[in-house]
């Protein structure tokens, strides 16, 4: 199984793109003062399109690694490639010892600032413009909500693969 993670910030702020509206009445979005947040964990299967995520309050080295056991539970019978970027906290010693003690997990690091490369970054801007650009939620809770429904009931496919001849070799195999 070949996925694709990363990880992205929500906050209750709304962000702002282009919107048709009738000439003379432009649209309002209202603007949050504080900067309430919370974080989503995410990975693309690239075969399948499918997403796994997981909403957390933090970003560090023992969240990555629930992560990952979510990842092993979602997949239990199955090699899992990670395709990762190299934030601190996908290397600490929690998420080492996690890939230890289970070897059909691996990690592969993206290049340093390249975030172009990872398929999971097109998930996020999906999902923001379906769900968090020019909202009128209130809550953080219930955008978030709205978000994670629109990240695990979507499917982004991804050319990934295609372009690099793996979905032909999978069915050599098959």
């Amino acid at each position: 199984m070949i996925l694709a993670g990363d990880e992205a910030s929500l906050y209750l702020q709304a962000t702002l793109m282009r919107v048709w509206s009738v000439v003379g009445q432009t649209p309002l979005v209202k603007c949050d003062a504080g900067r309430s947040k919370t974080h989503f964990y995410g990975a693309l299967n690239l075969a399948t399109g499918q997403e796994t995520v997981m909403r957390t309050q933090q970003m560090n080295g023992a969240v990555s690694a629930l992560f990952l056991l979510k990842l092993l539970q979602v997949y239990p019978d199955q090699p899992i490639l990670l395709l990762w970027d190299r934030a601190k906290w996908h290397q600490g010693p929690l998420v080492k010892a996690l890939l230890n003690a289970h070897p059909r997990l691996e990690i592969f690091f993206f290049p340093p600032a390249s975030p172009d490369l990872n398929p999971q970054e097109h998930v996020w801007k999906a999902t923001r413009e379906a769900v968090s650009h020019n909202h009128a939620q209130a809550k953080l809770d219930a955008l978030a909500d709205r978000f994670e429904q629109h990240l695990t009931t979507t499917s982004f496919p991804c050319s990934l693969l295609d372009l690099h001849g793996y979905s032909a070799l999978c069915a050599m195999f098959n």
